[in-house]
């Protein structure tokens, strides 16, 4: 029977994706709050401005009222309506406003000016605002008919200037009104071109923001295949640095992490490596003589038993430095303090003595006070003697000195002998791990770790050691180390008083 096929899992929005989605909302929201603050700035305005329009014809009727005359003819106004005939002659309506003359029971006054909305067309218009005729003072409103609405004021004159009375003295208005809806019409044009022209800035910011997006997260696209590219063997692959934003710094440090890495990695390999060829030779010579021993024979067991120690004590010693060598690189490998160079000079000199019957000596001392580790500066100082004691005769001189540069800035530590010298091919590789030099007839046995743990501790504390040597003519090995400006006290040079030092 055929199984189902689970479905794909759904992958979610890219990075890419939900980015130009908030860029797209933030955008809108931005377009979409400003629009509508314009608009209903826009729209309070319009209505401030219809107002303030009616407002002046009022005062301007008032002030036509006031006077008691027409202008079109120097004669007084005989009844309310003259002064309504006179303001709607003298009235020159805006654009999308109306003026009209009201009077009771008869039939609107209208304009002979052109005029863009009639209002005595409107019948609903008409009857609303009639009954305001009668009215003691200006009325200002709202009317809304089935045609448009409007914003209309009504300006009651009630009695003649003269203050006469009779038929002719009847009550009469005049009713002023903008079509407020043609207004906003106008606005509203205005604002939909403005969505318009959002819409199509929406677009264009989409676009470009997705180009933009895709050029940023770039370096990102370039980490995960990278970390996609990482294998338990290679771990060789960066990620190109450009620019100085942070997707950069973010880029460097993780080609900083695979360095790391690759070094930690590298060196638990090479850890592995040493200790399989070392420890595999020992192994096999223990094995070989505990196969072919005779337990029975106590000479034979008493000779296997002191060779199976011996060969323990060296795998023990070979464990040892390697440890050593893994610590390298570790924050606490090396702990720089304030260390007196001349009196660690004398430190090392009165232990190396103890190594071997040799010609000790200073060749200098320095008075100059540097940052480094002290106990790890004697170590690889005091491996330097050994090897120099391992490959010199009794008796003969093995010196060490140190002094700094005439600028102060760098320290020279030394270790000279009268050995059998080192080959030039060979001086290239002694600081390698396992490595061994071809010393003719002499043979000394050793892991080979000595001189890799010394350049491990130089190299920690910034410095550098080089060889000078040649068989024959023995072999000086020279530290070069950085000094501390603030912690170097002004140099001091003791010359050697050639002489064997307590």
């Amino acid at each position: 029977m055929a199984h189902p096929v689970d479905p794909a899992p759904a992958r979610g929005l890219t990075v890419r994706t939900r980015i130009l989605a908030a860029l797209l909302a933030l955008t809108l929201l931005a377009l979409t709050l400003a629009g509508s603050a314009a608009y209903l700035l826009a729209y309070q305005q319009v209505d401030a401005r219809i107002d303030a329009d009616l407002v002046q014809d009022v005062d301007e009727l008032k002030a036509l009222a006031a006077s008691g005359v027409n202008p079109a003819t120097g004669e007084p106004f005989a009844s309310p309506e003259d002064v309504v005939v006179a303001a709607i002659q003298l009235t020159v309506p805006s654009r999308h406003e109306g003026v009209i003359g009201l009077r009771a029971g008869r039939s609107p006054l209208v304009s002979q000016q052109a005029v863009t909305v009639h209002l005595e067309d409107d019948a609903a218009f008409v009857e609303a605002v009639s009954p305001l005729v009668s009215a003691d003072r200006p009325v200002l409103r709202l009317v809304a008919t089935a045609t448009t609405e409007y914003r209309a004021v009504v300006v009651p004159v009630v009695s003649a200037p003269d203050g006469t009375t009779g038929p002719d003295a009847a009550p009469a208005a005049l009713v002023l009104a903008y079509d407020r809806s043609a207004q906003h019409a106008e606005t509203q044009a205005v604002f939909r071109t403005y969505a318009l022209v959002a819409l199509a800035a929406l677009v264009v910011t989409g676009v470009v923001g997705w180009l933009v997006a895709g050029r940023l997260l770039r370096p990102i696209r370039l980490l995960a295949r990278t970390a996609q590219q990482i294998g338990e063997t290679d771990l060789s692959a960066r990620i190109p640095e450009s620019g100085n934003d942070d997707l950069t710094h973010l880029t460097r440090a993780f080609n900083g992490m695979l360095g790391r890495l690759e070094e930690s990695f590298e060196a638990q390999r090479r850890l592995l490596d040493d200790v399989g060829h070392e420890l595999r030779t020992p192994l096999t010579i223990v094995r070989g003589h505990l196969e072919v021993m005779d337990p029975h024979d106590p000479v034979d067991a008493g000779e296997t038993r002191d060779l199976t120690l011996d060969e323990l004590d060296r795998m023990r010693r070979i464990v040892d430095d390697l440890v050593t060598l893994a610590t390298v690189g570790q924050p606490d490998f090396v702990s720089p303090t304030p260390v007196d160079l001349g009196r660690l000079t004398d430190d090392v000199h009165d232990k190396a003595r103890t190594l071997g019957d040799r010609r000790w000596l200073v060749d200098a001392r320095t008075g100059a006070t540097a940052l480094a580790d002290a106990q790890r500066l004697t170590q690889a100082w005091l491996q330097l003697a050994a090897n120099a004691v391992k490959f010199s005769q009794p008796g003969s001189t093995v010196a060490i000195g140190s002094r700094a540069s005439d600028d102060g800035t760098r320290v020279h530590l030394w270790v000279r002998d009268e050995g059998v010298g080192i080959a030039p091919d060979d001086a290239a590789r002694i600081f390698e791990r396992f490595a061994r030099g071809d010393h003719g007839e002499v043979r000394r046995e050793g892991s080979g770790l000595g001189l890799a743990i010394v350049a491990a501790i130089i190299d920690g504390h910034g410095g550098t050691i080089t060889v000078d040597s040649a068989p024959g003519r023995g072999a000086t090995f020279v530290i070069d180390l950085p000094v501390d400006a603030e912690a170097s006290a002004p140099a001091l040079e003791l010359p050697s008083d050639g002489r064997n030092h307590p």
